[in-house]
């Protein structure tokens, strides 16, 4: 594992923990808000980037949303495949309602983030 999944790791985990209190409260909408989270700061690492968008299918398959499983499958392969070639749109959420490719602004909370582990990188 690289130093950036590494460093961005304890980053993501808390927003998967995060996701996950929002499920137990039984509130998806910002259960799915936090895999977002996640995928924005994961989404230049193989890894995380795949390992997030397989949560948001986890997700999609509980809520029973056809549209967010096909495109969570779409984005899953896609992740594999373009994320070590840099070819992922930055700052893209993830989610089936956004485009594939919309390059999308980061928070400036985000934005930190990612700048102080590839920096610790």
């Amino acid at each position: 594992m690289s130093n950036f999944n590494h460093n961005i790791a304890p980053y993501i985990k808390r927003e998967m923990i995060r996701s996950y209190r929002a499920q137990k409260i039984g509130d998806p909408a910002m259960e799915f808000r936090h895999l977002e989270n996640a995928h924005v700061l994961g989404q230049e690492s193989t890894y995380w980037h795949v390992k997030v968008h397989y949560l948001m299918l986890c997700w999609a398959i509980k809520q029973r949303d056809i549209n967010e499983i096909s495109g969570q499958i779409i984005r899953i392969i896609g992740a594999a495949l373009l994320t070590a070639i840099e070819g992922v749109p930055i700052g893209n959420t993830g989610g089936s309602n956004v485009r594939l490719l919309k390059v999308m602004p980061i928070s400036a909370e985000h934005a930190e983030i990612i700048i102080k582990t590839k920096s610790s990188s």
